[in-house]
């Protein structure tokens, strides 16, 4: 492992089991990096190393639960390796409940989840990413967010708050660590085709369709159209970048 990995920029993903996570693990091997994928799930997470791998990248698994705050430390810490090092972080583990309710009827226990994921994890990853990138004095960090972040969405309140609150995390550590060298972005995506969007036949949820027409370029995204976004915002052609949270969604926010 250390002799594929000399010399090589270093990255971490969360949620790199799945859709965007994978989708981003994968364009950033691409570009050269050795990627560490964390997430709960040891099978998906294997089958992302072997597809870098088989396409000539290199990366490595390392199982987390992103609410945990011990398992997130630990998969920081291997992503960073021995000298510590740390390029590029993209946080995309998160959870969308698959649930559309009025507000009334969401449950304490529902939105507690939805926060332990979309907030709480996104914290946690944040916070030890941050300390890896102030030691060297670099780094860039994307978080996967989401057009619920930027907009209200009937039914899904509890989503919808947990998004924004990834925003605002995001915003706020780009002020703090903008003089430091390091960069603070997020993506905010309308509908995208993963595993989070359907149900466990394949088949979308009943609520996700009548939202694709509301997309003005007439389908939803593919996770390599996000991916790509994620590799810019990480790279040095978007040095003069941060406390941006980049809408990729078709046109959706902006009516």
């Amino acid at each position: 492992m250390d002799k594929l990995t000399e010399g090589k920029k270093r990255a971490f993903v969360t949620g790199g089991g799945t859709g965007i996570g994978r989708a981003s693990a994968m364009a950033l091997a691409a570009e050269g990096y050795f990627v560490t994928v964390a997430g709960r799930t040891e099978s998906t997470l294997n089958e992302t190393v072997r597809l870098i791998t088989e396409a000539g990248g290199s990366a490595q698994a390392v199982k987390a639960d992103v609410t945990v705050e011990s398992m997130v430390q630990a998969a920081v810490v291997a992503a960073a390796g021995d000298k510590g090092r740390l390029d590029v972080a993209v946080n995309s583990a998160g959870y969308d409940g698959s649930a559309a309710l009025p507000t009334s009827e969401w449950t304490s226990e529902m939105l507690d989840e939805m926060l332990a994921s979309n907030v709480r994890g996104t914290f946690l990853a944040m916070k030890y990413e941050l300390e890896v990138m102030q030691q060297q004095g670099f780094g860039a960090i994307v978080n996967i967010g989401s057009g619920a972040g930027l907009l209200g969405v009937p039914g899904h309140s509890g989503y919808v708050a947990s998004k924004h609150a990834g925003i605002g995390l995001t915003r706020s550590a780009a002020l703090e660590y903008a003089a430091k060298g390091i960069r603070v972005n997020a993506v905010a995506p309308g509908l995208v085709d993963t595993p989070l969007i359907h149900d466990s036949s394949g088949k979308l949820y009943d609520y996700i369709k009548p939202l694709i027409g509301a997309h003005p370029i007439g389908r939803i995204a593919r996770p390599e159209e996000i991916a790509d976004a994620v590799v810019w915002l990480a790279s040095e052609k978007a040095s003069y970048v941060t406390g941006v949270a980049l809408p990729i969604d078709g046109g959706l926010t902006a009516a």
